[in-house]
């Protein structure tokens, strides 16, 4: 398996199966991005929740690789609109892709896509994070989320293989929480995600990583582009 990071919370997992998936595509609108939404070739697209920093190259890499967008029914109902092949479904259910399960776990957080022009914004479900199994890993997208106490039900009935969790702070939990969520995961390796990608949530994900070892977990820090392999 290799999972390339895209910048922000945008992951592209690669199977053993020459099958992929991608999370939270968002790379037009992301300084860091070093790819292009037509350079994704993905199988399916997995969003978290509907802010423009999650769905901006759904629609666009869906398209391309007729790959359906998986979601919470109301977030897929949206992207249905826009012509794209859509898998909804609800916190707990798991979607079977055929190369990978992808479970629908909890996230706190919002959602909502804003229509600047109407001034007006469109309810678009709960925010989520996901659990994929694939190849025999498990890999944890925690989503847009702050620090809550099922992370750690959530570690113990999971054997995680690696978590991917936000630690910008602001919209999202900062890298204290950041810090106990990991430890609740209980992840062989966990790896920062959304931080830097716009001054508010500018982060020290390097020092993170080295408060993460001082706990005795391991962690990574990978650049926009970056990729490794389980």
């Amino acid at each position: 398996m290799k999972i390339t990071y895209h910048g922000h919370s945008c992951i592209h997992i690669e199977t053993s199966r020459g099958k992929s998936l991608v999370i939270d595509p968002f790379l037009r609108g992301n300084p860091l991005a070093v790819a292009k939404p037509e350079e994704i070739k993905a199988d399916a697209v997995l969003l978290t929740h509907a802010h423009a920093d999650h769905i901006l190259d759904a629609e666009p890499i869906a398209k391309s690789n007729d790959a359906p967008v998986v979601a919470i029914v109301e977030l897929a109902t949206y992207m249905s609109w826009k012509g794209v092949k859509t898998v909804g479904m609800n916190m707990g259910g798991t979607v079977d892709l055929k190369f990978a399960q992808a479970k629908m776990i909890q996230a706190f957080h919002s959602s909502g896509i804003v229509d600047e022009e109407k001034q007006q914004i469109i309810y678009a479900g709960m925010p989520a994070g996901y659990i994929v199994r694939a190849d025999g890993f498990t890999i944890l997208h925690a989503g847009d989320t702050a620090l809550y106490g099922d992370m750690k039900i959530i570690g113990e009935r999971n054997q995680i293989d690696v978590a991917f969790v936000p630690i910008g702070d602001h919209f999202t939990m900062g890298p204290e929480d950041a810090l106990q969520a990991a430890e609740w995961y209980g992840a062989k390796l966990v790896i920062p995600v959304h931080y830097n990608s716009f001054p508010v949530i500018k982060q020290d994900a390097e020092a993170f990583v080295a408060q993460l070892q001082e706990r005795g977990l391991e962690g990574k820090v990978l650049a926009p582009g970056e990729s490794i392999e389980l």
